[in-house]
Formats: C-alpha cells, structure tokens, sequence
C-alpha cells in the first residue's frame, strides 16, 4: 500500500496539506442553478475538491420502495420518480465539468452502479469514491478496480472484515480509507473518531474521514488525530428540502472549517522539541538558573 497518493495536482498523505472534500452530494436537489452555487461556496472556502453522487435509480431503488408516495416539493410522487428528478444527466455533468475547470477546483463522484461508473468515465475523473452501502458489492468493486483510478473506500456501517475485504478487491497502490458512520446527522457518541488511529495503524494508505456530524469541532479533531483529508457535506442552507442538508455544513461554516484546518496544520508542528528563536529574548529575560551541589 502506498502512505502517499496522488489525486489531480494534491498528494494526499502525511505531510502534506489536508485533502478537503466538500461533498455536494445530491444537496442541488436537481438544480444545476444550485450545484454551482455549491461549487462557488467551496471555492470561496478554499476546498480542493467537490463531491457528487451518481446513482441509476432504477438499479438502486429497491422494488418494494420505487412506487412508495412521498412529498416532495415536485408534489406527492412515486419514490422512483422523486429519484430521477435529483439525478443530473450526462448533459448536466457536462457542465459541471466545464465550470468545475473554470473556477479551478477537482470534481469526482460517488457512483453507486455500474452504469453510472461507466458514465464517469466519459469525464476521465481524478477519482472515485466507494459509498459505504456498496463496501460489500464484489462485482462493483472489481468493475472500479479496472478503471485503474484512486479510490477512495468510505467504511461506514462495515465490519473491520469487511474493510479488509474490500480492500483485497482494489488497488492497494491507489487506494484511500475514509472512517465514518452511516447516520445522518450522526452523534457524537457514534462518531469514534479513534478508529482513524486504528486504520492508520492497520492500513498502509492514507486514512481520510467523511463526517455527517452537526458543527464543525469533531471534524478537526479527525485532523488532530491523523485524517489527511476530510469530506463534509455542504448546503446552501440547512433547512432545505433534502435528506442530507440537516447533516451539512453551509458556506459560511465552510469558510471557518477549511480557515481552521490549514492554522492546525501548522500548529501540529513536527513533533521535535525545538526553542525557538521568538523564545530567545524571553529566556534570556525570564530563564532561571541554578547550579546545586551535594554536601
């Protein structure tokens, strides 16, 4: 397994700037209008990338939910029909991806079937993100294995057999873990924040963490304790209509959790106990000094 791993222009590993990842998710609602005000935000912040996600609806609906009624701002629909109407077409990531270039900032996806993997890679994309529901999906995970692009693995609701298992099925050399728990929003409690420790100590790739927390302090901790990228859900505004929005973090939190990244970076420091010259007047100033002698 590879500690350091390329993604676009960012080598993602330990010492080297955090990876942030603002995760649009399906958080436009079906409204490219949206998403691009989502990408403005994340760029305005200062992330290094946004997230989609992708889905066929067809394949990823269950039979028994595709004709379930739900209120939507569209109306009282069918499920199925709800979920194609917040899927982007190709059409749309095609502007996407032009805009994303325009305003200098990486896009990927989490693509949650094969279909739509194979829709992605008409975009040639820096990556792809493995959702949690699909960690035990062998046939996926080898069809994303052939694509020979980074990966990054979520491990959320997943055994620790689990994690191993999948990660036999991908590309050791350009895979990367990311701890989280499936719950939106998610407690603190559930968090474990520790188990970054643990991959890190279990796993040769560099460990991320996607959070689904409300506030911003739990993630960076997840930065304290060894995340070399991080991915929160981003919003325009919490109270949207939307699964997601409730567990998001809206532009102007945005800005004050990538400003408190990059100042924890450079107070963790090295770890070498250093006296540093700013020190000197003040030990010359202050230092006390005292020679004792056995009698």
């Amino acid at each position: 397994m590879a500690r350091l791993l390329q993604i676009g222009n960012f080598v993602i590993g330990k010492g080297h700037p955090t990876f942030i990842i603002g995760e649009i998710g399906i958080n436009h609602n079906g409204d490219l209008s949206i998403a691009k005000k989502l990408i403005d935000a994340a760029v305005l912040a200062g992330c290094d990338a946004v997230k989609f996600q992708k889905r066929t609806p067809d394949i990823c609906v269950p039979e028994e939910q595709k004709n379930l009624l739900r209120e939507t701002p569209w109306g009282l629909i069918k499920y199925i029909d709800y979920r194609y109407k917040v899927e982007f077409k190709e059409e749309h990531y095609r502007e996407i991806d032009r805009y994303c270039k325009e305003r200098g900032i990486l896009w990927f996806t989490s693509c949650w079937d094969i279909p739509s993997v194979e829709m992605m890679e008409t975009f040639d994309p820096v990556c792809y993100k493995v959702p949690s529901a699909l960690v035990t999906d062998d046939e996926y995970l080898r069809h994303i294995l052939s694509k020979n692009r980074p990966v990054i693995l979520s491990t959320g609701m997943s055994t620790m057999d689990e994690i191993r298992h999948a990660v036999s099925c991908l590309d050791k050399d350009r895979l990367l873990l990311a701890h989280c728990t499936s719950t939106y929003p998610c407690k603190p409690a559930e968090l474990n924040l520790r188990m970054i420790e643990t991959l890190n100590r279990d796993f040769s790739c560099p460990i991320g963490y996607s959070g689904h927390e409300v506030g911003l302090q739990t993630t960076l901790a997840a930065v304290v304790l060894g995340a070399c990228f991080i991915e929160r859900h981003i919003t325009m505004d919490r109270a949207m209509w939307g699964g997601d929005h409730a567990a998001s973090v809206e532009p102007g939190g945005l800005m004050r959790l990538v400003r408190d990244v990059r100042v924890i970076e450079e107070a963790l420091g090295d770890g070498k106990k250093t006296v540093y010259e700013s020190e000197l007047p003040i030990m010359k100033k202050l230092r006390r000094v005292s020679n004792s002698k056995d009698e």
